[in-house]
């Protein structure tokens, strides 16, 4: 594992494979774990960079790190320097979507494809997010959501992780839910740093991409667990009419906001030969 220090934040990067380079994004609020399913083919046959964002996983940050989405795409922006990428590959799901895109924009002649998986749309706000934004602005907000997190009522239902996967069966597989949440419920600062990133989440960026996707210059593939309830698909294939570029737009069946760890075979059966077709 690597880490760099980026300004305000040090982000945890694990790098597998050889080829062609394409950078992994996780979402909220999970960290690079969500890729497993999909890395062993992916090394195979590319250079795989695994990204925390600050808040998540291995990534560090301090009581000065700036959460915002803003900052996070810059951040990233010069982390992507710092690697020394060029003509890359970005893959992110849910807010690492939003991320991706604003990077893209950032640096249009070095991202040469985006996969975007389940993520924010523009005038478009999901489910109880950001009434839990409002919440965790509140004093001991940090022991209401530990408690929250702790109970498995809670987890299971659309108020928690129940969007996560359209087969509840999956939700009796420990690893699937707690290799996000025991980090959270164990640690005071991972907890606080999930908080803030949460309340780093700027809905007018979000909103002000309606403008800017035309800007982008990337290929882009869409893949989207239809059964998604935070970002309905019939919303997302709206969506794609603001983009220029050239893109495509696939719904993965029976999936819902995690088709990266729902549905891994589908989810490559339409990555690897996009992959290819453009490196």
């Amino acid at each position: 594992m690597q880490k760099h220090e980026i300004e305000d934040a040090t982000l945890a990067v694990r790098v597998f494979g050889r080829g062609p380079a394409i950078v992994l994004i996780h979402g909220y609020p999970v960290h690079g774990f969500t890729w497993r399913k999909l890395l062993p083919k992916l090394a195979t046959e590319f250079t795989c960079y695994v990204v925390d964002l600050p808040g998540f996983g291995d990534s560090d940050w301090s009581p000065k790190t700036n959460f915002t989405f803003t900052a996070q795409a810059y951040r990233l922006d010069l982390l992507f320097k710092t690697l020394k990428l060029n003509n890359f590959t970005i893959m992110a799901h849910d807010t690492g979507a939003t991320l991706a895109r604003l990077v893209s924009l950032l640096q249009p002649d070095k991202v040469k494809n985006l996969v975007i998986i389940n993520t924010e749309m523009p005038n478009h706000r999901p489910p109880w997010i950001p009434f839990y934004q409002f919440c965790a602005t509140l004093p001991f907000s940090s022991i209401i959501f530990k408690s929250l997190l702790k109970s498995s009522i809670f987890l299971r239902s659309p108020m928690g992780l129940g969007q996560f996967y359209s087969n509840a069966k999956l939700f009796d597989i420990p690893s699937n839910t707690s290799s996000y949440v025991n980090p959270l419920t164990e640690s005071p600062k991972k907890l606080q740093g999930m908080l803030s990133y949460l309340k780093g989440i700027e809905w007018p960026v979000v909103d002000e991409l309606i403008n800017q996707h035309k800007e982008i210059k990337s290929n882009i593939l869409f893949l989207w667990g239809e059964d998604d309830k935070t970002f309905p698909v019939e919303l997302a294939e709206q969506m794609c009419s603001q983009f220029t570029c050239r893109y495509s737009f696939v719904r993965i069946p029976n999936a819902s906001l995690m088709p990266q760890e729902e549905q891994p075979d589908k989810v490559l059966e339409n990555l690897i030969p996009f992959l290819k077709e453009l490196s």
